[in-house]
């Protein structure tokens, strides 16, 4: 749909403008047109007029003069005698009515024939066509006038038929969701904008209700579910001090508190998500960003095999203003879905000063799938999620406006990038090849293995 630049007085206005344009312009044509048609009937009166006035005269008397004014020229061919003062372009003519210029003066010429004589009246049109002209220059000036006043009278109405859309539109920003007075119609006609007013009053009637259900939800979500999440976890806490479970008892219960840890943050997360000015709000602290994906490598360290090496290469430090919780989210859906696909090879992880890479070298993503990845509740092939994840994932970059780029060659692996930018400049994106990257995260692994190294046997990561 194309933009609406223009106001909607101003877009009456000129259509009000237009319209007497157009009115004007037909109008002057019409005039014109017809002040034309009546010169050259009048002409035609006065030279059947004379010619009828000298054949007159001319019983009376054989030697009558013909017409010789300044309007009116006269002149007669006979059978038997040809005048050499008539001129030359005359003679061609038959009888009827034309149009002709002699010596560059037009003329309005009537050919009679009558007693085997040709009888030629011109009426000499100069004065005619010059008041022709002086009469379209007044015709054009009524045109220019009738369009300005049309435009200011159409200024001066549609103001009055606005005011009423315009007051709409007033009540309606100035009409809050939390706001319980429902003044919208109120004063409006039943017309058509009482209509759209009482619409507009079912709408925020609804947006009220809709919040107070989501607040209800909220608060129910923030005590039903966090109370027994929190029992859950002391129980945890107090089986892993059990020191009568055997090694199997043991990774059980390891797997029952990480799965409680992620329903916490997932909770947490949402929770968060929801309030409305999570935006505007400052975070609470700034995240060590290098800690966090230390803290999440660990606890995601189970994923691994034997076969699966991580590197991680810390160039610079970050602090990000950003709740900690939901960064944690992103930062933990990256390097899982690493750990998680790669069954052989090498998990890189690379922070610098504003951007998260993990690279793996596990089985890659179709070309087909890669475009869907951040959708909610999409699965690609051989995924064994829900789907949410990701699409969690752009949510989250979304309001605080990172980048979170995924490349992936079927075969070679995959590349996920997490840049933190400035607010406004989010997107998601995914491609189908990394090789460009890959190269140019490898040369900077490289350079950057002089200040820190890393590296991995059988899924545990050793610093030195």
């Amino acid at each position: 749909m194309r933009n609406i630049r223009h106001s909607l007085r101003f877009r009456l206005a000129i259509t009000f403008a237009v319209f007497g344009a157009l009115i004007g312009l037909l109008l002057s044509m019409g005039l014109s047109f017809a002040a034309h048609k009546l010169g050259e009937r009048l002409m035609d009166e006065t030279l059947s007029a004379e010619i009828e006035d000298f054949l007159s005269r001319r019983a009376h008397n054989p030697h009558a003069l013909l017409p010789a004014t300044i309007s009116v020229r006269g002149f007669v061919h006979m059978r038997d005698n040809v005048s050499e003062d008539i001129p030359p372009g005359l003679l061609r003519l038959a009888s009827g009515r034309y149009e002709l210029t002699l010596d560059d003066v037009p003329y309005r010429v009537a050919v009679v024939d009558k007693n085997g004589e040709r009888y030629f009246m011109l009426f000499n049109e100069t004065q005619q066509r010059h008041r022709e002209q002086q009469f379209l220059i007044y015709l054009i000036i009524g045109a220019v006038v009738t369009t300005l006043i049309s435009a200011v009278i159409g200024w001066i109405l549609a103001g009055r038929v606005v005011a009423p859309v315009a007051e709409l539109a007033r009540r309606v920003s100035a009409a809050k969701p939390e706001d319980e007075v429902h003044d919208v119609a109120n004063g409006f006609a039943d017309n058509e904008i009482g209509k759209l007013a009482r619409v507009f009053d079912g709408y925020l009637t609804r947006m009220r209700s809709f919040i107070d259900r989501e607040r209800a939800f909220t608060l129910d979500v923030s005590h039903e579910l966090r109370t027994p999440l929190a029992i859950v976890q002391g129980v945890v806490e107090l089986m892993e001090d059990d020191q009568t479970l055997d090694d199997r008892h043991q990774e059980r219960v390891a797997r029952v508190r990480r799965a409680n840890r992620e329903m916490t943050d997932i909770t947490s997360a949402l929770l968060l998500m929801a309030r409305e000015k999570v935006l505007t709000e400052p975070a609470v602290k700034s995240c060590d960003v290098w800690k966090l994906v230390e803290d999440t490598v660990e606890a995601h360290r189970y994923l691994l095999n034997d076969k699966t090496l991580v590197e991680l290469v810390c160039k610079s430090c970050p602090y990000i203003e950003a709740e900690r919780v939901l960064l944690g989210i992103v930062v933990a859906n990256l390097i899982r879905n690493a750990f998680a696909y790669t069954d052989s090879g090498k998990v890189t992880v690379l922070l610098d000063d504003n951007t998260l890479t993990v690279m793996d070298t596990g089985p890659g993503i179709a070309k087909e799938e890669i475009g869907k990845i951040f959708q909610r509740q999409y699965k690609g092939s051989g995924s064994t999620g829900s789907g949410i994840g990701l699409s969690l994932v752009k949510r989250i970059c979304d309001q605080y406006g990172w980048r979170a780029i995924v490349e992936s060659t079927v075969g070679q692996g995959t590349t996920a990038r997490l840049i933190f930018s400035s607010p406004g400049a989010a997107s998601l994106e995914g491609s189908s090849t990394n090789a460009e990257f890959r190269n140019a995260a490898q040369g900077a692994l490289s350079a950057a293995t002089e200040k820190t190294s890393a590296a991995s046997f059988g899924g545990d990561v050793i610093f030195r």
